[in-house]
């Protein structure tokens, strides 16, 4: 099993509390939701190895860019930041 973490950070870089993050597999398109931590922090433990995952995060109706992780390379815990852009 694979571990996805990291940090939801705003326009400015600083930590982006309450933030949610929308996990998605492209394999079955389900989707799982997490709501980032005061400090910024998201995680989806125990993830499917070989599988493509979807990511990004949306706050006051502002959002990051969608990742792309493939989580079939060899390490256990990867760790991806996301910058929600400035509203408009």
């Amino acid at each position: 099993m694979r571990n996805l973490s990291g940090h939801v950070l705003d326009h400015h870089d600083d930590a982006a509390a309450k933030a949610v993050v929308y996990l998605k597999n492209t394999k079955t398109l389900a989707v799982k939701t997490y709501i980032s931590d005061p400090d910024g922090t998201y995680r989806f433990p125990a993830l499917s190895p070989n599988v493509d995952y979807e990511i990004y995060a949306e706050m006051d109706g502002a959002r990051s860019d969608i990742k792309r992780s493939a989580l079939s390379i060899r390490r256990a815990n990867v760790n991806l930041s996301l910058h929600i852009k400035q509203g408009k």
